[in-house]
């Protein structure tokens, strides 16, 4: 457990521009009914509690709030009309903040970063619940970010983000991080966040052509809005599983002796193929009943801001990821031939999706999702990190 050390609320510097509404556009809408997105980021930090208390909070605290100077709508709400006029927004205004928690924890750090299974709950702990939506007039009003910060005393820091994902996609939140950390970390130099972490805020480069935007949010009227943060369920477990680049260079080496004419065999194909089989083939090992005519799903995301045509600039912020989908009977998977039939199946699907702009203009993505049986579904997020010179690839699965 986590006991709290101070409760706070942190908006933009006083005197700075902290206003701005921002409409949402359809790669935004998708995302209004979903539940919030949870992330921990762990520093190797041996601090004792005083230190924390009386320097870490206070630069955090400071950088944080500069951070939101250019990050404005994370300290804001997504607005929803009560009536049948209107549309969503994001929306921050002067006085508005983010909740952070400064907390602290005797539980031991290793049960939570090491590689072994472990229970989801175990880390939610150390990651904030967003407040419930408020009323306002006529419209009703649901915060987008809250943080909290853990001391494992003499150990490690963790941060814990809560967001809702209407405001916006991995790479705006993971440009913030990168934003916030430079700040607090070269003594709040603005000059450091010049182009690169420059949120682009002009939804005008998102064309709607066939008014998707006013299409979705009219389907979803016609069933009330929970705008609730939801905690996901506490029956998950996590584990860690290491796949190096070694393990990678055979799977393309069996690949192309058995299908030489094969494209895209990719570090990340071959990964999503070797996970999604291996799943696939572990429900009948342990004596789940399988349709072997069911369809299965394999869902991964694009960040489209560089293939549209012109290119969304790279700090645009907002939502602009779109779901790609491959899809097979489950007797393809199970069989001996599994794992090359969906890497070619993962393969096909990226090259089918990844200059298809029209069907992103014309709603066929979005239609695309509601033909998904998400319990038969493997979702995946992947993201990228440094260490020293040597690059790693995480990437985190999902089943239901």
């Amino acid at each position: 457990m986590a006991s709290v050390i101070e409760q706070c609320h942190v908006g933009p510097p006083p005197g700075s521009a902290a206003e701005l509404t921002l409409p949402l556009t359809y790669f935004d809408y998708v995302w209004l009914s979903f539940h919030r997105m949870r992330r921990i980021l762990f520093y190797k930090f041996p601090v004792s509690k005083s230190n924390f208390v009386q320097t870490i909070a206070p630069n955090l605290k400071d950088s944080l709030s500069l951070a939101l100077k250019h990050y404005i709508p994370l300290a804001g709400n997504v607005v929803c009309p009560l009536t049948s006029s209107g549309y969503p927004e994001l929306r921050c205004v002067t006085g508005d903040s983010i909740s952070v928690t400064f907390s602290e924890t005797d539980i031991h750090f290793n049960c939570l970063i090491g590689n072994d299974l472990r229970n989801a709950k175990d880390f939610y702990h150390f990651v904030p619940q967003l407040a419930g939506p408020r009323h306002g007039s006529r419209v009703q009003l649901a915060p987008v970010l809250a943080i909290e910060v853990t001391l494992f005393p003499n150990h490690i820091i963790s941060i814990g983000f809560t967001n809702y994902h209407v405001v916006g996609d991995g790479a705006t939140i993971v440009g913030f991080v990168r934003a916030w950390a430079l700040l607090n970390k070269f003594g709040r130099d603005e000059q450091l966040l010049a182009n690169e972490f420059t949120p682009f805020y002009d939804r005008s480069v998102i064309k709607d052509p066939h008014g998707q935007a006013m299409s979705i949010w009219d389907e979803m009227k016609k069933n009330k809005l929970d705008m609730r943060d939801i905690v996901t369920p506490s029956d998950k477990v996590r584990g860690t599983f290491t796949i190096t680049q070694d393990d990678i260079g055979k799977f393309k080496n069996l690949l192309l002796s058995r299908r030489p004419n094969l494209t895209h065999v990719t570090s990340f194909t071959v990964t999503c193929a070797y996970i999604w089989t291996c799943l696939i083939k572990s429900e009948a090992a342990i004596g789940e009943e399988i349709d072997e005519n069911g369809v299965e799903f394999f869902v991964f995301a694009a960040d489209w801001r560089a293939r549209f045509n012109p290119p969304l600039p790279p700090t645009y912020f907002g939502n602009c990821v779109l779901a790609y989908i491959a899809r097979t009977k489950h007797g393809d998977l199970a069989e001996k031939e599994g794992f090359i039939i969906a890497v070619e199946l993962i393969g096909e699907t990226i090259k089918k999706k990844m200059k298809d702009e029209e069907s992103i203009l014309n709603g066929e993505f979005s239609k695309e999702l509601n033909t998904v049986d998400w319990n038969r579904t493997v979702s995946v997020i992947c993201c990228r990190f440094w260490l020293g010179k040597t690059r790693k690839v995480r990437v985190r699965f999902y089943r239901q």
